[in-house]
């Protein structure tokens, strides 16, 4: 069975800290390293007519603008590892889009880094805490 890793990222410092962590354990197990950015994204906001035209492209121009400034690099520095890597943009909720891409993959293990902005999410961050309360396979979170 290959080993795939759900690698979320987001171009933070500790984004760049959970590459670091998973380029060792998939160049030692071979592993397949699925590199996925989310961008938050809510179907009911409440937009003028004028807006939803404008809509649609503008969410092209936002995954053009991750695909090309958050993922790619990622991707290529785990290329020139030796690690294969793959790039996912998509718009969502972000742990619950991160759940569904890894059921629809058959992830092995989900890496993510934590940001822990807030006082509650000190420990883990939002992000994160919700991703480890929903996943049906292990999250590593990187501090």
């Amino acid at each position: 069975m290959e080993t795939v890793y759900l690698l979320g990222v987001d171009g933070s410092n500790c984004s760049q800290r959970a590459v670091d962590y998973l380029i060792e354990r998939a160049q030692h197990n071979h592993g397949k390293v699925l590199v996925v950015h989310i961008i938050e994204w809510s179907p009911y906001s409440f937009s003028t007519a004028d807006e939803n035209e404008k809509r649609h492209q503008r969410r092209e121009q936002e995954l053009d603008r991750a695909q090309k400034q958050i993922v790619g690099p990622v991707v290529e520095q785990l290329r020139a590892a030796g690690v294969d890597a793959e790039a996912i943009v998509s718009h969502g909720h972000v742990a619950q889009t991160l759940d569904r891409l890894a059921r629809k993959h058959d992830v092995t293990s989900i890496v993510i880094g934590r940001k822990g902005a807030s006082r509650l999410a000190q420990f883990f961050g939002s992000v994160a805490s919700h991703i480890v309360q929903i996943v049906d396979r292990p999250v590593t979170v990187v501090p």
